[in-house]
């Protein structure tokens, strides 16, 4: 079996327009090791036998990226469970602690007593476009692979 490569990259995320709406330059390059769950699948394929200095555009559908957009990730719930903030208005996020995960829900809507909320990831059901600069590939080391439980 080959040894996972380690990479480290820059990206420029770009909404449909080709608008960069998130991007690594100017803070920390993204690094991941092959493998990682903590990255989408899209994004390691892209860069899969690639070498330092390969700049690339990849377009990823939302099967390898966060998934479709899921109907019945959206919820109703009363107002009452946001006790404590003053006033609940969309495009609120909170973080939940129901069930084994923990989840961040988005306010989508609000009515009388009853909250409209939102699980899905904000780039659910998105085909996202990257241009990726990769920086640096090499053999992940045991202690990358350990971190990654890989």
């Amino acid at each position: 079996m080959s040894h996972p490569q380690y990479y480290k990259l820059n990206y420029w995320l770009k909404n449909a327009e080709g608008q960069v709406v998130d991007t690594s330059e100017g803070g920390e390059p993204m690094s991941f090791v092959e493998g990682s769950r903590k990255v989408i699948t899209g994004l390691q394929q892209a860069v899969k036998g690639r070498a330092a200095g390969d700049r690339i555009e990849a377009t990823i559908p939302p099967e390898l990226a966060y998934g479709e957009h899921q109907e019945a990730l959206i919820n109703k719930v009363p107002l009452s469970l946001f006790d404590g903030v003053e006033q609940v208005v969309p495009g609120m996020k909170f973080q939940t602690n129901t069930g084994e995960d923990m989840q961040i829900v988005q306010v989508v809507g609000v009515s009388g007593a009853e909250v409209e909320v939102d699980a899905n990831h904000p780039l659910a059901g998105l085909t996202l476009v990257f241009e990726l600069e990769i920086l640096e590939v090499r053999d992940a080391t045991q202690e990358e692979l350990a971190l990654e439980k890989l």
